[in-house]
């Protein structure tokens, strides 16, 4: 039974309506834009988020631009703004802001040692 695909809003790869990656660029938000402290969809533009309140633009770790909380990547120096969780089990990427994990709920402690990492390794 086929299935229609939908083409992803950062490369236009056609992936499946119910992925929540895009298999060509790797986005995690390939369909929409979610708040990374409580993953209710956001747009660009928008002060804060309606679900939580949380502002929608932060420094930038790196460069100190201004960015969408939404984003992978820095809108001003294009680096990207993702750790991972400290979870063994877990892993996933997650907003440089965030105190806890959105997938399985940790928190994340050693955000500064990843961030001092990352600029040593650009």
């Amino acid at each position: 039974m086929g299935t229609y695909k939908q083409p992803c809003m950062h490369c236009g790869a056609l992936i499946e309506r119910d992925s929540h990656f895009c298999t060509k660029c790797g986005s995690h938000s390939p369909f929409g834009y979610h708040c990374p402290s409580c993953r209710k969809q956001i747009e660009r533009g928008n002060a804060i988020c309606s679900g939580c309140g949380r502002n929608l633009m932060t420094p930038c770790p790196f460069c100190n631009g201004q960015t969408f909380i939404g984003s992978e990547k820095c809108d001003a120096c294009q680096k990207s703004v993702m750790i991972h969780c400290e979870n063994d089990r877990c892993g996933k990427l997650q907003f440089f802001e965030n105190t806890k994990c959105t997938a399985c709920g940790k928190p994340i402690k050693n955000t500064k040692k990843q961030l001092e990492k990352m600029k040593k390794e650009n």
